[in-house]
């Protein structure tokens, strides 16, 4: 209902009719009726027309309306080699960070699938990430192996190779050779700053 709501406030403070807006935007007041009541989610493309016309980021139009300082970034369904990462069709939702974090570098969120990492992270939680082609042993990364949906998992590094490890023990650790890490390829694609649970 936060969209809903926040798309009525937006029009009235435009001073704009439904029907006003619905021809500005190319779609029917009929739609915009059903936008503003709840009964009706818009696709990505129509966010962005929205976002666009009132001038405002999108993910503030279905979140806080309130102006911030930070940064919305998207959060992607999955990962896979060969998609670029703002490949409209996956992105989900979108999560803010602080305008500090940002000028740290380049980041996306990516909701989590399966529990080889749980207790700690489960599925449906959302993972801040910093995209970095390497990290130190130890932390945990978001890594695509062979080309596949990418993974989350703790990287351990030795002479030779790295190391997969969950935080599951149903999971089997899963060991790279240096010549592996160059013909599957196995490739991290970033590092996990933060964890956002989802309840």
């Amino acid at each position: 209902m936060v969209f809903a709501e926040n798309l009525k406030i937006l029009r009235e403070k435009k001073e704009l009719t439904q029907q006003q807006l619905a021809d500005a935007l190319g779609i029917s007041r009929s739609t915009i009726g059903m936008y503003e009541k709840g009964n009706r989610e818009p696709d990505f493309e129509t966010l962005e027309t929205i976002a666009d016309f009132f001038n405002i980021n999108m993910g503030r139009l279905i979140g806080d309306l309130t102006p911030t300082k930070g940064k919305w970034i998207p959060v992607l369904g999955y990962v896979r080699a060969g998609i670029p990462m703002d490949a409209v069709e996956y992105i989900i939702d979108y999560e803010e960070i602080s305008e500090e974090m940002a000028r740290k570098g380049d980041f996306f969120a990516l909701q989590i699938k399966g529990n080889s990492m749980e207790p700690k992270i489960s599925e449906g939680d959302i993972v801040i990430v910093r995209k970095q082609p390497d990290i130190e042993s130890g932390e945990i990364a978001i890594v695509l192996v062979n080309g596949d949906e990418a993974t989350i998992k703790k990287v351990q590094k030795f002479d030779g190779g790295i190391n997969l490890i969950p935080s599951n023990s149903d999971y089997d650790v899963q060991t790279f050779t240096n010549a592996q890490i160059e013909s599957m390829p196995v490739q991290i694609l970033g590092k996990v700053v933060e964890l956002r649970a989802k309840f």
